[in-house]
């Protein structure tokens, strides 16, 4: 079995997520060899978009080179079976550094084809964890500001074919240690019901 991890956090391993992470990563290392990629988008960030990258997705003459930092996270991402991704909420949505590694791994012809119907996924699907980590709240009842984050995710990597995505939603984490038991007791109930971890024991700090 094959794990990629992303991770988005400016935080690293002092996260929440990112340690929540590595508790999920270590419960299927229990039960099968695994081997595991971690790309960390925030202490190692990806080169910007540039010109020729651009010309090439546009251009009817492949330019491989163009293309060399989009092939490898695709490859990172096809070859695997199971997806961890830990992102905070910026601004509603993604940060910068999760966005740029989407927009190089939705990539037409490669992970995606355009049809008269819109995008049809070129990748098979595989079970995705999203974990969002946010300082407020925003879902459930005590929601106080929109999510552009969950729904923006979910539709773009369902087009290039990953459809199977689960949230774990971190919220409320500047209110203190309560708050936050109670947002990784409710992480790890779900995480525990996923077939991946049904037959594990429930995940523990």
């Amino acid at each position: 079995m094959n794990v990629l991890f992303i991770n988005a956090s400016p935080h690293g391993d002092a996260s929440h997520g990112y340690r929540l992470a590595l508790e999920m990563i270590g419960m299927l290392r229990k039960t099968a060899r695994m081997e595991v990629i971690e790309r960390d988008l925030a202490a190692q960030p990806l080169p910007p978009i540039t010109q020729d990258y651009a010309r090439a997705i546009t251009s009817r003459h492949l330019d491989t080179a163009s293309f060399d930092v989009s092939e490898q996270l695709v490859r990172e991402l096809e070859t695997t079976d199971a997806l961890i991704i830990n992102t905070p909420m910026h601004n509603f949505t993604v940060p910068a550094a999760l966005k740029l590694w989407i927009d190089y791994v939705l990539r037409i012809h490669r992970t995606f084809a355009s049809t008269p119907e819109g995008k049809v996924g070129l990748m098979r699907d595989r079970p995705t964890f999203v974990i969002v980590g946010s300082g407020g709240f925003h879902g459930g009842e005590h929601a106080r500001q929109r999510d552009f984050l969950t729904p923006y995710v979910r539709y773009a990597l369902g087009s290039i074919g990953l459809q199977s995505l689960h949230f774990l939603l971190l919220q409320g984490l500047v209110r203190g240690d309560d708050a936050v038991n109670e947002a990784l007791h409710r992480a790890r109930d779900e995480i525990g019901r996923h077939a991946l971890f049904a037959s594990n024991d429930a995940i523990t700090p």
